[in-house]
């Protein structure tokens, strides 16, 4: 490190393969774009998925999009280069957007969560509570209050960002599951074909994320190498798998992406 950039040596291990490692990663991230937007794409046309729970998938997926675009295009950049540097300003705004993003990745799995459980706890005053202008608060708050709370404490950052947001998750998984054993087949199936996606992307985020945190606590004692593939999965593995989860496992996005694809076949 000089006055004014950061040298890195977590990549110089990769000197030997570095193309192989650059072709890799730039298909990772060319699919993580394509199948998040193509989602996210469907949603916008499809009148019928412009309901708060494909609203709130999309904006996860874009936000997903995003998360990953903070570190690739940098990463591929420092694979085909003979020295990995980066300017002190662009490392603190690399940081600033990495950690924003990944906040308002539990903050959208929260309101999410949200969703299901007004859906299915309170499925009568669902389209009174969630209406438009809910939803566009909750989007704003998954957004901007990360982005604020930089400033902030790290103690109180995780609190607010993960702690107390995972701890309501729970809370509103547990009630529908309370709800959905005292209810009938019909609800239970329905509970289950909406809420398992949900459950599935929060349980991969969620390990991912400890996961990342106990490797920075170990990461003197790894190898370069298996430090930065093992740093890359916190921002590969969601925004690659997200988009599949949720285009396989939900009826009403997997027609139209069978259609977009196959329009000569019809799913029933």
């Amino acid at each position: 490190m000089n006055g004014t950039h950061i040298y890195l040596d977590g990549l110089v291990e990769l000197e030997q393969y570095k193309f192989l490692y650059f072709v890799a990663i730039l298909t990772a991230y060319f699919l993580i774009v394509f199948f998040n937007c193509t989602i996210v794409y469907l949603i916008c046309v499809h009148k019928n998925l412009h309901e708060p729970m494909y609203i709130l998938i999309a904006a996860l997926l874009l936000n997903s999009v995003l998360f990953s675009s903070v570190i690739f295009p940098k990463l591929l950049v420092d694979v085909l280069s003979e020295k990995q540097t980066i300017s002190l300003s662009g490392c603190f705004c690399q940081f600033n957007f990495f950690y924003s993003l990944g906040g308002s990745e539990f903050l959208l799995l929260t309101a999410m969560a949200y969703d299901r459980y007004v859906s299915i706890c309170k499925p009568l005053q669902y389209h009174t509570i969630m209406t438009n202008a809910t939803v566009s608060i909750l989007l704003l708050v998954a957004w901007i209050l990360p982005a604020y709370v930089q400033i902030i404490r790290d103690l109180v950052i995780l609190l607010n960002i993960a702690f107390l947001p995972l701890i309501f998750i729970l809370f509103s998984y547990i009630r529908i599951l309370l709800i959905t054993f005292q209810s009938s087949k019909e609800m239970k199936t329905k509970a289950a074909q909406t809420c398992l996606p949900h459950v599935v992307v929060l349980i991969n985020f969620s390990c991912l994320c400890a996961f990342d945190v106990i490797t920075i606590q170990l990461e003197s004692n790894l190898p370069n190498t298996v430090r930065l593939l093992m740093n890359l999965q916190v921002v590969m593995c969601p925004p690659l798998f997200n988009p599949i989860i949720y285009g396989l496992k939900m009826k009403d996005i997997s027609k139209p992406l069978h259609r977009l694809f196959f329009p000569q076949k019809v799913i029933q």
